[in-house]
């Protein structure tokens, strides 16, 4: 009888560890898979690679420093709408990216370019901020260092170009050169049924020197506009938020999207 009641403690000790250890795992999947900036990290650059993995640059170094020194809103934080509502499926967004959305045209193609722009303005390279607008004619900023100039000029670019002026705009690049600040990008009149384009930024690079694998980290805006974003990689959450890069695949899904490899486009 005493072996028995001993059993039966032993029994149910283990139980209830078991249990505390799966309801502690999955409150810590919870907290690291639909938590934004779960670790409340400063900026981009914070964001630590997995074991094994170095951060790289591009050919402008200074394009990667900056993307990396792009801020996050604090944790928990959502991504909003430029209308001030809250954005539907928050747990594809893995951080949100501290900038104030500029105008309820600032989407996807957009985000790209704001991004792209927020780095030459801020270096003084005024006169290689020039886009192209659905027509193929290019828009130069015009102005000097009034941000308000600047971000007047960023409107009138959301309102004439999208991302199929930003596809024919920019250089298609193998994804063995993938580098931060390249672009994700195809039309709508590129896929047939399909009503909209889409672009994301590749805004960190990570490689392992032992394998040559590289990972990625990923940026967004979309329709509507709303807070530029890094966004969460539903297929690994416990690495969440790098993208491993198959550079020899055909065909890539990045979170709900899948793109060609020929739509890897660089500056």
């Amino acid at each position: 009888m005493l072996k028995r009641h001993k059993f039966a403690t032993i029994f149910f000790g283990i139980l209830i560890i078991v249990m505390l250890a799966t309801t502690l795992g999955v409150a810590w999947f919870y907290h690291n898979t639909r938590t934004s900036n779960p670790h409340n990290y400063n900026t981009i650059g914070d964001i630590p690679v997995p074991y094994g993995y170095e951060r790289i640059d591009g050919n402008d170094a200074a394009y990667s420093t900056f993307l990396r020194s792009l801020p996050l809103k604090g944790k928990g934080e959502k991504v909003m709408l430029y209308t001030g509502d809250t954005a539907n499926y928050q747990f594809l967004s893995y951080a949100v990216v501290d900038l104030l959305i500029l105008s309820n045209a600032e989407q996807c193609a957009d985000a790209c370019m704001r991004l792209r722009a927020e780095y030459l303005f801020r270096h003084g390279r005024y006169g290689e901020i020039r886009f192209n607008d659905v027509n193929g004619k290019t828009m130069k900023y015009t102005g000097d260092s009034s941000r308000k100039e600047f971000e007047k000029y960023l409107r009138k670019v959301y309102n004439a170009a999208n991302t199929f002026s930003l596809s024919r705009e920019l250089q298609q690049r193998p994804l063995a050169e993938i580098q931060p600040g390249d672009v994700f990008v195809y039309a709508a009149a590129d896929r047939t049924g399909n009503q909209y384009g889409h672009a994301i930024m590749v805004v960190d690079v990570a490689r392992n020197p032992r394998t040559g694998k590289k990972i990625l980290l990923l940026a967004e805006g979309n329709t509507p506009a709303r807070n530029i974003h890094v966004m969460r990689n539903l297929g690994h959450p416990f690495r969440s938020p790098w993208f491993t890069l198959d550079e020899n695949a055909d065909k890539l899904r990045l979170s709900v999207f899948r793109f060609n490899a020929n739509e890897l486009r660089g500056w």
